[in-house]
C-alpha cells in the first residue's frame, strides 16, 4: 500500500498493539521487530506469523532509528489525558510537532507505528489526527471519527457487554441492534435533566472534540496560528451557550446561572455513568453542592488556587475595561474592534497565542480544572479528573454551561466597550426584503411552522470494541431531530446587480416564565442558522435556501461516518476534507414545545463589499458548508465583518425590540415562527 492511507491501519482499535489485525482480520501491519514493545519483542516471531497469516493487505512498516518519545511517556499510557493540563497540552503539541516534522508519509508511518504502543491513546490519536489534517501530503485523508475510536466517552457502558455477546454469539448478518437508553444518568426528579438530550447528545459532543481537534492550542505555528482563532473560540462557544439558553426556555427551565462566584457551593451534581476504557476505571460523579478548593495535584502538575483563578479573571477584566493588554515587559496593547476580540480569546482560552500567559494565566482552562478535579482535590483517593476534564466528555456536565457562561460574560464586557453599529454599517441601500419566511419541504404545509421530534438511528461501535468481536456491531440511539425546511425570501433591489451575503438568525421572544425579553437579552439568544451570498438582479429576487444547506450544521453522515479499512484502496475524495467540524444538524434548530413556542425569525442582507475578504470559495466543495464555527481550511475566514455581528454589540438606547432594530433598515425582515415538538420516536430510515 503506497498511499498515505496506510496510516489509517494506526486510527483504529486504539488499545490493540499495532501488529493485531486490523479491518476484520483482513489488514496486517508488519512491524521491524525493534518497534514490539518489551512485553512482545522476545515473542515477535510467533505473533507476526499467529496474526499474519490471512491478512488480505500487508502493510509494510520501514525501519528507522526509533524517535525520542520519552516527553510523551511522562502521560501515563492508561491514565488520563486532559488537554486542559498545561503539561499535557505541551506534550502534545510537541508530538504533533514531531509527526508534523517527519520527510514523507512513509517516515511519518514508521514513526507514528512505533509511537502508537508506547503512549497513551487518547494522546496518540490527537496529535497524530492534528498531524494528519496538517500536513499537505496527507490532509486529504479522512481521519475517523472518535465515537469509532473511544465509544466509551459517549455512550453508556452498560451497553458494551451486550454488544461483545452479541458479537461474540451471533454471526454478523444475523446480529440485532442494541439499544442505548435516553436519560439513564439522572430521574426526572433532577431538573436539570430535562436537557439531558442535548448535553448528552452524541453530536454535540464529537463537535467539541473536533473544533478543538481543527484548532489545537499547541503545536507548531502554523497549525495553531490559524485565522481569528481566537475570536472562533469566542463565537462557537457564545453560540452555544445562547443555544443551551433557548433550549432551556423550551423545557421551562432559567437561563444558566453563570459562575461569578467561586466560592459558592455548586449547587448542581453529575453522577456520569461513564467509564474509561484504558483503565476500565469511572469517570467519578460530583456530588450536588460542592465546594471548590484550591487544587494540588502535585502527580497531574495542576497547582493553583481559588484566588489564582480570581486573580486572572480580575486581571482580564481590568484589561477589558481599560482597552488594552498587558505584554510582557508593561507594553499596553490597544483592544481595538477588528482584533481586540482575537487576541482576548487567545488569552481567555489560554492557547500558545497568548500574549502574556504568565501574567493572565490559564482562565478558562482552570476553570474546567477546578471543576473536574472538585471532588478529590489533592490526589487523596487517586481519582481522576470529571467530564469536565477533557474536551469529549465536558458538554454532557451541566456546569460546562455555568462556567462558559461566566467566560462568554467576559466577552460581552468587553463587546460592551464598543459602540453600537451605526446606520452605514447596517443598511444596504436599494435593497429590500419584502417577505421572509419558511416552510417545511412537503405539500400543504402551514407557513411558518417548524416540527422536531424525537429520532432513533444506528451508529456501528465494533472498531471501538477493542479485542472485540469482528464485524459490524451496532447499537441504536435516539436524539432531537427537526423536519426538512426551506427558507424563503423576496428581495427587491433597486440598483445595478450586486452581491450580499444573507445572515438568518432565531431567536426566543419570551422566556421560561412567558416573560417577554428585551432587546438586549433577545440579541445575546440569537442563533445562527445559515449565512450566504446571495446574487441579486434589479428588480423583484426570489430567495430559495435549504435548511440541510446550513453554514453552521454537517449532516448525519459526516458526524457518525465510517471509516473502513477496506476502503483504503478507493480514490481519495474532496468530500472528507476539512469534514468532522461542524454543528450537529439534527440539533440546527431549538426542541421547541407540544403546544408551539413563538420565535423571532430574522434576516438580513449586508452589503457583500464590506463582507468579503476577497476570497472566492465554494460552499459544495471541501466540507466549506460548516465555515460559521470552523473556518476555511487554509484560508481566511470568509467573513470579514465580527462573528455574531448584526447582534454582537449593544444597541443603541433608542432601540427597545427587535421592531425597533429593522426600523429604517429595508435590508433586514423578521417573521413569527412557531416551533412544535412531537413526543414521538421516528427510526431513521
Amino acid at each position: 500500500m503506497s498511499d498515505n492511507r496506510k496510516l489509517l491501519a494506526l486510527l483504529q482499535r486504539p488499545l490493540e498493539p499495532t501488529f493485531y489485525p486490523k479491518d476484520d482480520g483482513k489488514t496486517v501491519v508488519d512491524l521491524p521487530e525493534n518497534f514490539l514493545t518489551e512485553r512482545y519483542r522476545p515473542i515477535g516471531t510467533s505473533i507476526q506469523n499467529r496474526f499474519g497469516n490471512d491478512a488480505d493487505t500487508r502493510i509494510p512498516v520501514r525501519s528507522v532509528t526509533p524517535p525520542s518519545i520519552s516527553f510523551a511517556e511522562a502521560v501515563p499510557r492508561r491514565g488520563g489525558f486532559s488537554l486542559f493540563n498545561q503539561k499535557h497540552r505541551q506534550i502534545a503539541g510537541d508530538l504533533i510537532n514531531l509527526f508534523m516534522n517527519q520527510p514523507d508519509v512513509d517516515t511519518l508511518m514508521s514513526v507514528a507505528a512505533y509511537s502508537r504502543d508506547r503512549l497513551n491513546p487518547i494522546l496518540f490519536q490527537y496529535a497524530l489526527s492534528v498531524a494528519i489534517q496538517h500536513r499537505p501530503d496527507t490532509k486529504d485523508l479522512n481521519i475517523p471519527s472518535f465515537l469509532e475510536l473511544f465509544p466509551d466517552s459517549f455512550v453508556d457502558p452498560s451497553v458494551f457487554p451486550k454488544l461483545r455477546e452479541e458479537g461474540a454469539v451471533v454471526q454478523a448478518e444475523n446480529r440485532m441492534t442494541i439499544d442505548i437508553p435516553m436519560n439513564y444518568t439522572a430521574s426526572d426528579r433532577e431538573d436539570e435533566q430535562r436537557l439531558a438530550y442535548f448535553r448528552e447528545d452524541i453530536g454535540v459532543n464529537l463537535h467539541h472534540w473536533h473544533w478543538h481537534l481543527v484548532y489545537p492550542g499547541e503545536g507548531p505555528n502554523n497549525v495553531v496560528n490559524k485565522d481569528r482563532r481566537g475570536e472562533l473560540f469566542y463565537y462557537m462557544h457564545q453560540q452555544l451557550i445562547a443555544r443551551y439558553n433557548v433550549e432551556r426556555f423550551c423545557n421551562r427551565l432559567a437561563r444558566v446561572r453563570p459562575l461569578t462566584n467561586l466560592r459558592e457551593p455548586l449547587a448542581e451534581g453529575y453522577f456520569p455513568k461513564i467509564i474509561r476504557s484504558l483503565n476500565n476505571r469511572a469517570f467519578p460523579p460530583r456530588p450536588q453542592n460542592t465546594v471548590l478548593r484550591d487544587i494540588n495535584r502535585v502527580d497531574d502538575q495542576v497547582i493553583f488556587t481559588v484566588s489564582d483563578l480570581e486573580r486572572s479573571e480580575a486581571r482580564i477584566a481590568e484589561s477589558i475595561d481599560g482597552g488594552y493588554l498587558v505584554a510582557p515587559g508593561g507594553n499596553r496593547i490597544p483592544l481595538d474592534e477588528r482584533t481586540g476580540i482575537d487576541m482576548l480569546g487567545n488569552i481567555m482560552e489560554p492557547s500558545a497565542l497568548s500574549i502574556n500567559s504568565q501574567f493572565y494565566g490559564n482562565y478558562h482552562g482552570n476553570l474546567h480544572n477546578i471543576i473536574a478535579y472538585s471532588h478529590d482535590p489533592d490526589n487523596r483517593f487517586l481519582e481522576g479528573y470529571g467530564v469536565v476534564g477533557e474536551f469529549q466528555t465536558a458538554m454532557r456536565d451541566p456546569t460546562f454551561y455555568r462556567l462558559h457562561a461566566q467566560v462568554d460574560n467576559m466577552f460581552h464586557r468587553y463587546k460592551r466597550t464598543l459602540q453600537p453599529y451605526n446606520a452605514n454599517q447596517l443598511n444596504y441601500n436599494g435593497v429590500q426584503i419584502q417577505s421572509l419566511g419558511v416552510q417545511l419541504n412537503r405539500a400543504n404545509a402551514p407557513a411558518n411552522v417548524l416540527l422536531t421530534y424525537w429520532q432513533r438511528s444506528q451508529v456501528d461501535l465494533a472498531t471501538g470494541l477493542d479485542f472485540g468481536p469482528q464485524g459490524n456491531v451496532f447499537a441504536s440511539f435516539t436524539h432531537l431531530q427537526h423536519a426538512p425546511f426551506t427558507f424563503r425570501l423576496t428581495v427587491n433591489n433597486t440598483g445595478a446587480a450586486r452581491r450580499g451575503t444573507c445572515r438568518i438568525f432565531i431567536g426566543p421572544k419570551v422566556d421560561e416564565r412567558n416573560t417577554a425579553l428585551t432587546m438586549d437579552e433577545q440579541r445575546l439568544l440569537m442563533v445562527e442558522l445559515d449565512k450566504f451570498t446571495v446574487n441579486l438582479n434589479p428588480g423583484v429576487n426570489n430567495i430559495v435556501r435549504r435548511s440541510e444547506q446550513s453554514s453552521v450544521t454537517i449532516p448525519y453522515e459526516r458526524t457518525f461516518r465510517q471509516v473502513a479499512l477496506s476502503n483504503i484502496n478507493e480514490p481519495s475524495t474532496e468530500m472528507f476534507r476539512f469534514c468532522n467540524c461542524g454543528w450537529p444538524h439534527h440539533l440546527l434548530v431549538p426542541k421547541g414545545t407540544p403546544e408551539g413556542m413563538q420565535f423571532d425569525l430574522f434576516a438580513m442582507i449586508s452589503n457583500y463589499a464590506d463582507d468579503t475578504v476577497n476570497q472566492e470559495f465554494d460552499e459544495n466543495v471541501n466540507c466549506n458548508d460548516s465555515h460559521s464555527f470552523c473556518g476555511l481550511r487554509d484560508q481566511l475566514y470568509p467573513d470579514r465583518r465580527p462573528m455574531g455581528y448584526p447582534f454582537d454589540r449593544r444597541m443603541p438606547t433608542t432601540v427597545r425590540s427587535l421592531g425597533d432594530f429593522i426600523r429604517g433598515n429595508t435590508n433586514m425582515a423578521t417573521s413569527n415562527v412557531q416551533i412544535r415538538f412531537t413526543n414521538t420516536v421516528i427510526a431513521r430510515t
